[in-house]
């Protein structure tokens, strides 16, 4: 379920400019101002709610949690009226409020937030696991070939150069292991590595790991350009590390 699905959001930039003023952060990539990340956050939120029936309806309102939270860590909302343009979507976008204004209107009962995975150390990287990427894939595929930078796809030496930039990052990992960076994709835990390919310092793209079904060796699925990598990170939480950054 997408949110423009489930509601009119009418005058909605307006309205996530207000949360990410709740909610201050960077939103946005570079030097751009559009919320692009924010927006992106509050549309899968919405679906992982709706999937795991979060949403609080009533007969006049209803709302879900975001799990955001303001500077003095209290909740923000999404909260909706009932839509009185017949035909369209059941509800209406009214905006986003924090547990005090909610309670002060009325609100009663407020939903949980979405949950993203059971077990914590699946947010881990397991630094005894040796890491086996999917270079087919990697290389083959077309959207994935162009996030590599264009000196490395021409390169005879590609694979040597990523089995180099793996080896950096597992060093890298076992120095701090925030390193390694949970994303939430179709249901399940992955981890993204970064891939320094240019400088050694400097990531190029993000690996998407996951261990295999014996959880002796993770999988290096696909790779991902940063503020791909970035997005998917956010919904679980603000990336907490010195190389995924807006």
């Amino acid at each position: 379920m997408k949110l423009f699905q489930f509601a009119f959001c009418y005058d909605y930039d307006k309205k996530i400019n207000v949360l990410s003023g709740l909610c201050p952060e960077k939103w946005s990539f570079g030097a751009n101002s559009d919320n692009v990340i924010l927006k992106n956050y509050i549309d899968h939120t919405l679906e992982k709610v709706y999937e795991e029936n979060k949403i609080i309806e009533k007969e006049s309102y209803c709302l879900f949690n975001t799990g955001l939270y303001t500077n003095f860590y209290q909740e923000i909302f999404a909260y909706f009226t009932k839509n009185q343009n017949a035909d369209k979507q059941k509800w209406f976008l009214d905006g986003f409020y924090t547990s005090y204004q909610t309670s002060n209107m009325g609100v009663t009962e407020q939903p949980e937030r979405a949950n993203y995975f059971l077990n914590p150390s699946e947010l881990v990287f397991d630094t005894n696991c040796e890491i086996i990427p999917q270079y087919p894939h990697i290389f083959n595929d077309p959207d994935n070939f162009l996030r590599i930078p264009e000196s490395i796809r021409e390169s005879s030496n590609k694979i040597m150069l990523f089995d180099g930039a793996i080896k950096r990052a597992k060093q890298m990992i076992n120095a701090n292991y925030k390193t390694a960076v949970p994303q939430y994709y179709k249901g399940k835990i992955q981890l993204l590595i970064p891939i320094c390919l240019i400088n050694d310092n400097v990531p190029d793209l993000a690996l998407v790991v996951s261990k295999n079904d014996m959880g002796n060796q993770y999988l290096g699925h696909t790779c991902l350009t940063l503020d791909m990598a970035y997005n998917n990170a956010r919904l679980i939480a603000r990336p907490d590390s010195n190389w995924l950054k807006p």
